[in-house]
């Protein structure tokens, strides 16, 4: 026993790990080294049997409080262990759950966990694309878009078989689509259930197919819909449309159709959020002696009073002109301007003259970020 390793470290959980974290964690080891996906490996297929041990023990409460309490001791006979070492599982040949997870993931052939294919099977969800305007996703709009889905059959109603007739039940696994088999691996034995090949898992033999769609009840259309955008909507969010992807089998739920939503950039604004953003260019003339100016918004411009000596990079906030919330019952983010003070190019000579004169009659008083700078540099000492 001395070379056995900790289940708990077997399958990389601590000890106080509950029920559903040691599932997963055996989930994940299982599918990594099942000896199906690596055919011939001595070193994985160790390593499968060592997960199904520690996960034998840990899954059930009884056999793990033993183990908590003993460790590996509890499980050998020399040592006088309870069960008898794992001959005491009935040589791994009944797993309980253990068959719903191995079923989950290599197609029922290790038994419970297997969809019967003869069942209610949901139809998958389908993926769609849909590209709006900055305003449109600020507003909501309405888009007209078109897709391919899977459809249940119009002639045969589903069922594959020609009009008139209908499938017959499988002899071989008298309509439950699956046969049982034992399987021995490395000392092991696993009774297992897999696919019945008479009827492909469906319990049924279609002897006179629908010409429509060849016995499989199930053919492709191309559908459109009218879809609403919701307003305030952002760039690569989802919508959901419940029973608008392909139709499910057997009396299954259609999937969904999942629809991605792109949003073109806008040449001004930009979005954070329920926040917009954008930069207003001003004149020298206006930052310094203040005016009323005209800032863009999504609804058309709007007159805003700018203070006298407006530094650059002053931000200022219109209040409820950024973007509606989500099923916000009217409430909006905000717009966030940025004040960016344009400097003249290409003066004239009488307006160079007119420039310096300005600057001139301008005392220190005017410019205190200009002061405060030069006076960390030299002190009291003249610049």
């Amino acid at each position: 026993m001395a070379d056995k390793r900790d289940y708990y470290e077997v399958l990389g959980v601590d000890k106080g790990a509950d029920a559903s974290t040691i599932k997963k964690a055996y989930y994940k080891l299982a599918k990594q080294y099942h000896p199906d996906t690596n055919p011939g490996d001595k070193v994985a297929e160790e390593k499968f049997k060592e997960a199904n041990e520690a996960y034998e023990v840990l899954s059930d409460a009884d056999k793990r409080a033993k183990y908590d309490q003993f460790g590996h001791a509890a499980f050998d006979p020399s040592m006088g262990g309870g069960d008898g070492g794992f001959g005491g599982f009935g040589g791994f040949g009944d797993f309980g759950d253990l068959g719903d997870i191995l079923g989950g993931m290599f197609g029922g052939a290790f038994g419970g966990g297997q969809r019967r294919r003869n069942g209610p099977v949901p139809g998958d969800d389908i993926g769609a694309n849909v590209t709006v305007t900055f305003e449109e996703a600020a507003f909501g709009v309405k888009k007209d878009i078109s897709y391919n889905r899977v459809c249940r059959c119009s002639d045969c109603k589903g069922t594959g078989a020609q009009g008139g007739s209908a499938p017959e039940t499988c002899s071989v696994c008298h309509g439950s689509g699956q046969v049982r088999r034992v399987q021995r691996m490395g000392g092991m034995s696993f009774q297992s259930t897999a696919v019945c090949d008479a009827c492909r898992g469906t319990g049924k033999i279609i002897k006179n197919p629908c010409n429509k769609c060849r016995g499989s009840g199930q053919t492709r259309e191309n559908k459109r819909l009218t879809v609403s955008i919701p307003s305030g909507i952002d760039n690569g969010e989802r919508i959901a449309l419940r029973g608008q992807g392909n139709d499910g089998r057997n009396g299954g739920p259609a999937g969904d159709l999942i629809i991605m939503v792109s949003v073109r950039s806008h040449s001004i604004f930009e979005r954070d959020g329920y926040n917009i953003y954008c930069e207003v260019p001003l004149t020298v003339a206006e930052a310094t002696l203040g005016a009323e100016i005209d800032v863009p918004t999504l609804e058309g411009n709007v007159k805003y009073t700018i203070p006298e000596g407006t530094q650059p990079g002053t931000r200022f906030t219109l209040r409820g002109k950024g973007i509606p919330y989500v099923n916000g019952n009217g409430r909006r983010g905000d717009l966030i301007f940025r004040a960016s003070v344009e400097i003249p190019k290409g003066l004239s000579d009488k307006q160079k003259e007119a420039m310096k004169a300005f600057a001139e009659s301008c005392g220190e008083s005017n410019y205190a970020k200009h002061k405060q700078f030069f006076k960390k540099i030299f002190g009291n000492k003249e610049k």
